[in-house]
């Protein structure tokens, strides 16, 4: 492959990549917004059964964003190939764990549907084997979330330390990205003790993967870190051999 046709195919992919950010964050917010809207209200489980084709559809969007996660990591690998083989496959390796607890949240939240269902069948000594099992279902879905960003901010960090190093983007963007990362890791290990910052933790990074994903639409990867890493593949450096000296006739 020339180094144009290298070039032209990581452009290609940054503007998918930017677009599968874009996406990912208006199908989430989507998606989590209904789907808040139906078990964030009191007494939810006696309404979600007249709410189950909305809260279907906040599921659809969040399965929607898993899809985007993992094609993230299978999107990326060719390009954080270019500079470190084992980042590359720990990132799409991270990406798939996020999307698989991601999908596993999404599954709790849709077994509310059926225990809605029964709680308005069931007689009054039922009402709170039922209501407990709901409780636990959205508890076990909130866990698979702390987890599923939990991974998210460690493939991020992974992102963003290949971008800064390469500089694939601007450093100052590669920066953000590490911090808003890091502040995903720490706010969602500490949610597992309570601590409540698992929303607030993601606005940084979420606010950069909006950004990014404008960027690389517009911009692109830096093309001159694909072109000095294509240059020096094509011609590695010889070794300097002496050559023999011809001998006197």
């Amino acid at each position: 492959m020339t180094i144009k046709a290298e070039t032209n195919t990581y452009r290609t992919t940054a503007t998918v990549v930017g677009v599968v950010y874009l996406a990912g964050f208006v199908v989430g917010i989507g998606g989590n917004g209904l789907i808040q809207s139906i078990l964030g209200a009191p007494n939810y489980l006696a309404t979600v059964s007249a709410n189950s084709m909305m809260l279907a559809i906040g599921a659809i969007l969040w399965f929607m964003a898993v899809v985007g996660d993992a094609a993230h990591g299978v999107l990326m690998f060719p390009v954080l190939k270019q500079h470190s083989e084992r980042i590359a496959l720990g990132y799409i390796a991270a990406r798939i764990v996020d999307a698989v607890f991601i999908a596993i949240m999404v599954l709790f939240l849709l077994l509310q549907i059926p225990l809605g269902s029964a709680f308005l069948k069931a007689a009054v000594p039922d009402t709170f084997y039922l209501q407990a099992l709901s409780t636990v279902s959205v508890q076990a879905s909130q866990y698979a979330y702390q987890i599923g960003m939990s991974t998210l901010g460690l493939a991020g960090l992974m992102l963003c330390y290949t971008l800064y190093r390469a500089k694939l983007v601007p450093r100052l963007l590669a920066v953000w990205g590490l911090v808003g990362y890091a502040i995903i890791f720490g706010g969602m290990v500490s949610e597992f003790m309570g601590s409540g910052l698992g929303l607030a933790s993601s606005i940084p990074g979420g606010l950069w993967e909006v950004f990014i994903g404008v960027w690389l639409i517009v911009k692109g990867f830096n093309s001159s870190a694909f072109v000095s890493q294509a240059t020096s593949t094509s011609n590695p450096a010889e070794p300097l051999v002496p050559q023999p000296v011809p001998e006197n006739s």
